[in-house]
């Protein structure tokens, strides 16, 4: 089997309310990946907010697709490493790893589609049922709107839900947890989100007014690029720490995991160099007890997690319009069933690509 064509474009995909009160879009860089046998991969890298999205797909079609023309797409490892390495002054962060990873997961879905196998099931099963967070809580909803969107998760059975904690006074961010904490009662656990928005202090002075709340974790401290500011403050504070949704290599994740500086990791398959990558993450935070949570993306992070011993949850964010996706995996009873067809078992919907394409 030889790749005979990539082709790749963008979506800007407006969000519903009352995400847009903060993020009115979001942009996909899609690549399409044929071959001579027919077999056809799908890869795409959600770029949140949309910023850059232009630039990942300008690397994407010049500098990674001519690597792999002309390969045999079932050598997946060897065509990670080929475009990890085509440009060797150029470090596998931002809009190199958002392009790199759209691709793997474009190969990756050609290797299970050749197989007849989901992806989860070629890489070794664990399980087929996912469990899932609702997460938003965006600092731009009013009270009413925080609670209503918890609620909305709750009902669909979701035991856990996530809020972001953005306001310069730490009071008023105590004040909005518990408002959701009390609406939601004993049945939820919760999650915090700073953002990467305080520094270490701050960060302290912020969970000491959280710590009776028996958060599950308190994510992405300070900024992702300080790693021992974020161990520092995983060090100091009650609370577990998650983070890694920034973090793009196992380089990386292995200084988290040395540093002790998290206890939940959360790559991005669209941001951490694709599922090949994301998979060595998982594996090696396995050898040291730590769970990983991947970051949103939940329709793709499903297989991953679906394959890890150590997996915990998928990150549930309701922002797709029903026309984007065929078969987008639904929610029931705070749970994902893994899709069963082979590959990664997504597909764009008729008329999408001309609907949405702005690139």
């Amino acid at each position: 089997m030889k790749i005979v064509a990539i082709d790749s474009f963008v979506l800007t995909v407006p969000t519903p309310k009352p995400m847009a009160l903060q993020y009115p879009q979001h942009k996909l860089v899609v690549a399409e990946i044929s071959t001579d046998e027919g077999i056809a991969g799908l890869g795409y890298s959600l770029v949140f907010g949309g910023g850059g999205a232009e630039a990942v797909h300008a690397y994407l079609e010049t500098r990674l697709a001519p690597v792999l023309l002309g390969e045999d797409p079932l050598f997946v490892e060897r065509l990670w490493e080929r475009m990890f390495r085509a440009d060797m002054g150029i470090k596998k962060q931002g809009v190199a790893a958002y392009a790199l990873s759209a691709l793997d997961i474009g190969l990756w879905d050609i290797a299970g589609k050749a197989a007849g196998l989901p992806l989860y099931k070629l890489w070794g099963a664990v399980t087929d049922r996912i469990p899932a967070y609702g997460s938003g809580g965006w600092s731009k909803y009013s009270e009413r709107e925080l609670i209503a969107e918890a609620e909305k998760y709750a009902a669909l059975g979701c035991k856990h839900y996530k809020m972001k904690i953005h306001h310069l006074d730490p009071r008023e961010n105590a004040k909005r947890v518990q408002a959701v904490r009390r609406a939601l009662g004993e049945g939820v656990r919760m999650m915090v989100d700073v953002n990467q928005r305080l520094d270490v202090i701050g960060n302290i002075r912020q969970a000491q007014l959280l710590e009776d709340l028996d958060l599950v974790w308190y994510e992405e401290p300070v900024l992702a690029d300080d790693i021992a500011a974020c161990a520092e403050v995983a060090h100091a504070i009650r609370i577990p720490v998650a983070t890694g949704e920034n973090n793009y290599t196992r380089f990386e994740f292995r200084e988290l995991v040395e540093r002790r500086a998290a206890r939940y990791l959360m790559p991005d398959v669209c941001r951490a160099n694709g599922f090949s990558e994301t998979l060595r993450i998982g594996r090696h935070a396995a050898a040291h007890q730590i769970a990983v949570a991947p970051h949103v993306v939940h329709e793709l992070s499903l297989q991953v997690v679906g394959a890890l011993s150590n997996g915990f949850l998928v990150e549930f964010i309701d922002w797709t319009p029903p026309d984007l996706f065929e078969q987008m995996p639904q929610c029931s009873e705070g749970h994902f069933r893994i899709p069963d067809r082979p590959g990664h078992g997504m597909a764009l919907a008729r008329g999408a690509r001309e609907k949405y394409r702005s690139a």
